[in-house]
């Protein structure tokens, strides 16, 4: 019997995976183990493979399309509906493949290589941020201890560690300067190490036409258009400029019902890095509305008159997200619309 559909329960050692024909026959419904897999599909006649968009999927994708399969990557949220009662490795594999053959379906587009590569330095330089926010929050708490206050801001922790490294000791005992210098040590490095991430992160950024590209867009800086690109790879799988941006969670919550249109919060599904990269780089446009208001188009201008600063802020997001798409599709700069 032809096989035509194969559903991948993905794991680390064996894999659960279910084959079917064009009229729905089950073939088999086996497991194996991770060093049989390519194997296995390699004996196969090329068919469509489906798989949950998961920890290795991007890898064992790119591994099964050079055996000339159709491989395609569906979002988890989007395969629970079709599990059957009780959950195993077998049933999941059964809905997969049931799955992947829904015309409607949405897919998640296989990232190369060269993304994932990239985005090893977002994810470091993620963890290296969050270290450094708690090396820095934990220093402050101890000083406060003794009456010492070190002003808001990440910046500020630092600069008093290097002081106190440089031999500006306060007034504590030897034990607790013993500590402080340990943590002083940390956070300085950890500094230094979160700057090589930045410096390879634009030099990076320079070799990638896409990349420039969305560093023309106001808010926009090398980290989050690295991010976007790595991550999104080619824009026009979306239909629309719309449809990114309810991808990456910035679209109101649709509750509508019996004819009535109920719009509630964003619903930040989809990617939580970009979509937090995009709200930083809004506020920080809004920061400076302060300072420069001629450098900030009209409708922010309008739209903050009018609205909370947070709401505001996401609206732009929003608004970016649209752009971003518009960008990435037609391979152009942002051109702003004349006043």
């Amino acid at each position: 019997m032809q096989v035509t559909t194969v559903g991948i329960d993905l794991a680390k050692h064996v894999f659960q995976v279910h084959g079917i024909t064009a009229d729905g026959t089950v073939v088999f419904n086996r497991a194996i183990r991770r060093a049989q897999l390519v194997a296995f599909f390699d004996e196969l006649e090329p068919c469509l493979v489906g798989m949950e968009a998961c920890g290795s999927s991007h890898h064992w994708a790119r591994e099964l399309s050079k055996l000339g399969h159709d491989v395609r990557l569906i979002p988890a949220n989007y395969v629970k509906p079709y599990v059957k009662r009780g959950k195993s490795d077998a049933v999941d594999a059964e809905a997969v493949c049931e799955a992947v053959t829904r015309p409607t379906m949405r897919f998640v587009a296989p990232k190369s290589e060269a993304q994932q590569a990239v985005l090893f330095l977002h994810r470091a330089r993620d963890l290296i941020v969050r270290q450094r926010t708690q090396l820095s929050n934990m220093l402050r708490s101890l000083l406060v201890e003794f009456g010492i206050i070190i002003a808001q801001g990440t910046g500020s922790a630092v600069k008093y560690a290097k002081s106190l490294l440089d031999g500006d000791k306060p007034d504590l005992p030897e034990i607790a300067m013993d500590v402080l210098k340990q943590l002083s040590h940390q956070l300085v490095a950890m500094h230094l190490r979160l700057r090589w991430y930045e410096v390879r992160m634009r030099l990076h950024s320079k070799l990638d036409k896409r990349v420039m590209l969305l560093r023309t867009i106001p808010g926009i800086g090398p980290v989050t258009a690295s991010a976007i690109v790595a991550t999104v790879g080619d824009a026009k799988q979306f239909k629309n400029g719309r449809q990114f941006a309810a991808w990456l969670g910035l679209t109101p919550l649709n509750r509508s019902s019996g004819g009535k249109e109920r719009l509630g919060r964003i619903t930040k599904m989809g990617d939580r890095y970009i979509r937090r990269l995009l709200v930083t780089g809004m506020t920080a446009r809004l920061r400076q509305m302060k300072v420069n208001p001629d450098r900030v188009d009209p409708w922010a201008i309008d739209l903050l008159a009018r609205k909370p600063p947070r709401l505001a802020t996401i609206a732009m997001a929003n608004k970016t997200a649209r752009i971003v798409w518009a960008v990435l599709t037609k391979s152009e700069y942002y051109r702003p619309h004349p006043i």
